[in-house]
């Protein structure tokens, strides 16, 4: 698949056949996935791969905030990701202060690249995915006993997709740059 076309086609899975994802799969997704860029090169992102049915049975019906859309994704999909980086580090200066205004801003950034560069090479070996934001941090960080140091940024569900979304509809390019 060329890279314009994994962008174009990539889209937010929410229905997922019950075909299990390996640990083998994963491997291979952030295989690719490591290549995202982050700040000064920290490498600070880190995939912690929920396969185990209970455990992510669990992780949605505790640590979704109830928020019964994820709590489905979750159970629907083979395999959960939970999303990392390592605290204090993005952004930061080796003795703790921040290089930029924006602090801690930098761990997010990073997180979200590699967040979409995971997702864009689970596509590219026919995987579906979705990202989502709405979960309880210190639930899933006592569930998948999360080391000291990493936050959380994003939980991704990861399956054969049971559905091909249409594109929802996007604003123009000309609408969004602009040529200084």
């Amino acid at each position: 698949m060329e890279l314009n076309q994994a962008i174009e086609t990539r889209r937010s899975i929410r229905k997922y056949k019950d075909t299990p994802v390996t640990a083998q799969d994963i491997a291979r997704i952030v295989e690719e996935a490591r290549f995202a860029p982050t700040w000064k090169n920290s490498q600070t992102v880190r995939y912690h791969a929920v396969l185990d049915p209970a455990l992510k049975d669990r992780i949605a019906e505790e640590g979704t905030c109830q928020f019964s859309k994820n709590m489905q994704n979750i159970k629907s999909a083979a395999a959960l990701v939970v999303l990392t980086t390592v605290d204090g580090i993005a952004g930061y200066e080796p003795d703790g202060t921040p290089t930029t205004p924006k602090g801690s801003h930098w761990q997010s950034f990073d997180a979200g690249i590699a967040c979409q560069t995971f997702c864009l090479a689970a596509h590219g070996y026919g995987f579906g995915t979705l990202i989502m934001g709405i979960f309880d941090e210190a639930k899933i960080r006592e569930l998948i006993g999360l080391p000291e140091g990493e936050s959380i940024s994003a939980l991704i569900a990861v399956g054969y997709a049971d559905e091909a979304p249409a594109v929802r509809p996007r604003k123009e390019a000309g609408a969004l740059l602009e040529i200084l």
